[in-house]
C-alpha cells in the first residue's frame, strides 16, 4: 500500500475510534501515532515532533499557571467577583465569551484559553453552575476571536506570509470584517437556542481543579502573586513581537517563576499538567505531518475542487473552499489545515485570474471552524478532562456553530472580498 492510503486508512481509524470512543481518546492519537512509525509512513523523529511542538510546551506552562491560581484560591476569587456581575447562567456565559472573544483577537487563542480556563472553572465552583457548560462556550469564542486580527491565531499569518509573496497583504484588522459578526451572532446563538445544547455532566473534583478546598491558609502574598505572574505572562505574550520571546518560553518563563518562589510546589506543577491533553493533541499531531508528508491530504482537496470542473462559479468555488476547510479543520489542526490549503487555494486562484486574498480568506476563516471535535483545535483539547466531554459533546454543541459561521461567511465574503473586484 502507498504511504497516502496507508494515512488515510489511519485518519479513517482515528475518526471512527474518535466518535465511538471506546478506548480513550489520547490512547487512540497514539495508536495512530505509533502506527505510522510501524508502517513506515513517519520517521520515529516526525512522528513524535508533536510532543515537542511549541503548542504542548505552552499547554504545560499554562496549566502550571493556572494550577498556581487554583492552589492558592486565587482562581475562586476572581470567580467570585464575576459572578456578582453576572447574575443568571446566561448572563455567565454572554459575558464568558465576550471577554475571551476580544481578547484572543489580541492574544494567541490558545493562550487566551490556557490562561481562562482555571479563571472560568473558579467562576462555576463560586456560582455553582457546571462547569462543563461554561467551558465549551469559552474554547469556542476563542476560536471565533482568533479571527477578529493578523494575529489571533496562527492560521492567519500563514494566509498573510503567502500573499505578501505576491506583494499582497490583510490589514491588521482586515480579518474581522469577516470574524466580528460570526463572534456576534455566535454569542447571541448560545445565549438563546444553543443554550440548550451545551453538555450538562456533574464533573468529579480531581487533582488539579480541586474547587471544594479550604483557601483561608493561603498567605496572601501566595495568592497575590500568582495573579501578578499569569498578568506578566500574558502580557509578555500579547508584545510576543516586540519583546521577541515565543508564547511558549513565556509561559515557561511564568511556571517556573511561580515553583521557584514557592506559590506551588513541584508536586502540585506536575499534578496540574493534562497529560490526557497532552498525548491526545502530541498524537494527532503525527497524523497532521503524515497528511502533509505523504500528499495524502493534498489529494483529498484535488479531488473535491476537481470535481467542481474546468470554470466553476466564484460563489460555489468559495462554498467549497470554506467548507472544505471546515471539515478538515476539525480533524487535522487548524494551523496544519490551513498550511495545507493556502497553497492549493492560491494556485486555483491564479489559474482562475481570481483575487487570491478573496480564496485565502475563505480559507483562513474556514479553516477556524473548528468547534465539532476535541482535536481540532489546542483549546478544545485542553478543557476535554476539566469538563469531562465526550466526542460527541463537541459534535453537538460545535456543529451547529459551523453552520451559522458559515451562513454568516457566505453573506459577507462575495461583497467585501469578491474574486473579480
Amino acid at each position: 500500500m502507498s504511504p497516502s492510503t496507508i494515512t488515510l486508512l489511519f485518519l479513517l481509524f482515528a475518526v471512527v475510534m474518535f466518535v465511538l470512543e471506546k478506548i480513550p481518546l489520547g490512547v487512540t492519537s497514539m495508536i495512530v501515532c505509533i502506527g505510522l512509525v510501524v508502517t513506515g509512513v513517519l520517521d520515529v523523529k516526525t512522528a513524535f515532533a508533536g510532543f515537542i511542538d511549541s503548542n504542548v510546551i505552552l499547554f504545560v506552562a499554562m496549566f502550571i499557571i493556572g494550577g498556581a491560581l487554583f492552589e492558592t484560591g486565587m482562581a475562586n476569587k476572581i470567580g467570585g467577583i464575576v459572578t456578582k456581575f453576572a447574575k443568571t447562567e446566561r448572563m455567565l456565559i454572554i459575558a464568558i465569551m465576550i471577554i475571551v472573544g476580544l481578547m484572543s483577537g489580541v492574544l494567541s487563542n490558545t493562550g487566551t484559553a490556557a490562561v481562562l480556563i482555571p479563571v472560568v472553572i473558579g467562576i462555576a465552583a463560586k456560582s455553582g453552575y457546571k462547569r462543563s457548560r461554561l467551558l465549551m462556550p469559552l474554547v469556542f469564542a476563542a476560536a471565533m476571536g482568533g479571527n477578529l486580527s493578523l494575529i489571533g491565531a496562527p492560521g492567519n499569518l500563514i494566509a498573510q506570509s503567502a500573499l505578501e509573496e505576491l506583494g499582497l497583504g490583510f490589514g491588521f484588522f482586515e480579518y474581522a470584517i469577516v470574524g466580528l459578526p460570526i463572534l456576534i451572532v455566535g454569542i447571541i446563538f448560545y445565549a438563546t437556542i444553543g443554550y440548550k445544547l451545551l453538555p450538562n455532566h456533574d464533573v468529579k473534583n480531581d487533582g488539579a481543579f480541586d474547587t471544594q478546598k479550604d483557601f483561608s491558609d493561603v498567605p496572601a502574598w501566595k495568592q497575590w502573586l500568582s495573579l501578578i505572574i499569569l498578568v506578566f505572562t500574558l502580557l509578555a505574550m500579547i508584545f510576543e513581537d516586540q519583546i521577541g520571546i515565543k508564547l511558549c518560553i513565556s509561559g515557561g518563563i511564568g511556571a517556573l517563576l511561580l515553583i521557584l518562589t514557592g506559590v506551588i510546589s513541584e508536586k502540585d506543577a506536575l499534578k496540574s499538567i493534562d497529560l490526557k491533553t497532552i498525548f491526545l493533541f502530541g498524537g494527532t499531531l503525527s497524523l497532521a505531518a503524515a497528511l502533509q508528508s505523504t500528499g495524502a491530504g493534498e489529494m483529498i482537496a484535488g479531488k473535491v475542487i476537481g470535481a467542481l470542473g474546468e470554470n466553476p462559479s466564484p460563489y460555489i468555488l468559495t462554498l467549497v473552499v470554506f467548507l472544505l476547510c471546515c471539515v478538515m479543520t476539525n480533524f487535522m489542526s487548524n494551523t496544519a489545515t490551513t498550511a495545507l490549503m493556502v497553497p492549493i487555494c492560491l494556485s486555483i486562484a491564479q489559474g482562475m485570474g481570481a483575487d487570491p486574498r478573496a480564496v485565502l480568506m475563505a480559507c483562513v476563516i474556514g479553516g477556524s471552524c473548528a468547534y465539532a471535535t476535541p482535536i481540532g483545535m489546542p483549546a478544545n483539547t485542553m478543557v476535554v478532562g476539566a469538563g469531562e466531554y465526550k466526542f460527541m459533546d463537541y459534535v453537538k454543541a460545535g456543529a451547529p456553530l459551523i453552520v451559522i459561521a458559515t451562513i454568516v461567511s457566505m453573506i459577507i465574503l462575495p461583497i467585501a472580498f469578491p474574486f473579480f473586484p
